[in-house]
């Protein structure tokens, strides 16, 4: 639980604010670059595990979508329920997806082809999620936001799925083990199952985005009427 803040200045507030919209929408902006090679990679090398992980990318970038789409409405808290829903069991079907398919792989012992492609975006992500995540995070708590410092942690526990995946392609890479990249996708599938789980009781990272939105629309409010 994030400590009560100290009270802020106005102008500064507004800065935290600002600064913790940026750090958001570069994380999503990432994660849909992110979603696009990685599902490319994994096609061309038939690997479930770069598959899985750009299918995850993708719901996390429309869940926040769905939610920025929510409070632009006129009773935001009307829709929440039913978007939160909606993203649930669009994490349980990627889980299903992945683990289907994983173990497919593993009855079979596919093969998978290198992927540097994959390799490289894996290996960005771990690199860049910790400096987007920190970020966050010290913005969260100087301003006093439990939900920006929520969000924070989701985009570390992102990381460890990048390096989870990236193990996976490098294992495989250099000692043929076929089956590391089965392993990896069931790992996104347990992960998948986690954020389905947390969205639908209402705990979805997508939250902290509305929220964050809903904290602009209250700036807004509150100049106009000053």
């Amino acid at each position: 639980m994030t400590p009560p803040a100290p009270r802020l200045a106005d102008d500064r507030r507004h800065v935290l604010q600002r600064r913790i919209r940026w750090i958001v929408t570069a994380t999503i902006g990432y994660n849909l670059i992110e979603a696009v090679i990685a599902i490319t990679a994994g096609t061309v090398a038939s690997s479930a595990a770069l598959i899985g992980f750009g299918l995850d990318s993708t719901i996390e970038v429309v869940s926040a979508a769905a939610v920025t789409w929510q409070f632009t409405r006129r009773d935001p808290e009307r829709w929440e329920a039913g978007t939160l829903r909606v993203i649930a069991v669009a994490f349980f079907a990627l889980a299903a997806y992945v683990t289907v398919s994983s173990a497919l792989a593993l009855v079979r012992q596919v093969d998978m082809e290198h992927s540097t492609l994959g390799i490289v975006i894996t290996a960005l992500s771990v690199v860049i999620m910790p400096f987007l995540s920190l970020a966050e995070r010290r913005a969260g708590r100087e301003l006093g936001s439990a939900t920006a410092v929520a969000d924070s942690t989701q985009t570390l526990i992102c990381t460890y799925l990048s390096a989870a995946v990236l193990v996976g392609l490098v294992v495989n890479s250099l000692f043929g083990w076929w089956w590391a990249d089965a392993i990896a996708g069931l790992v996104i599938a347990a992960f998948a199952i986690r954020e389905g789980i947390e969205a639908w009781r209402g705990d979805a990272c997508a939250t902290s985005v509305g929220m964050l939105l809903e904290e602009e629309h209250d700036e807004h409010d509150h100049d106009r009427h000053h």
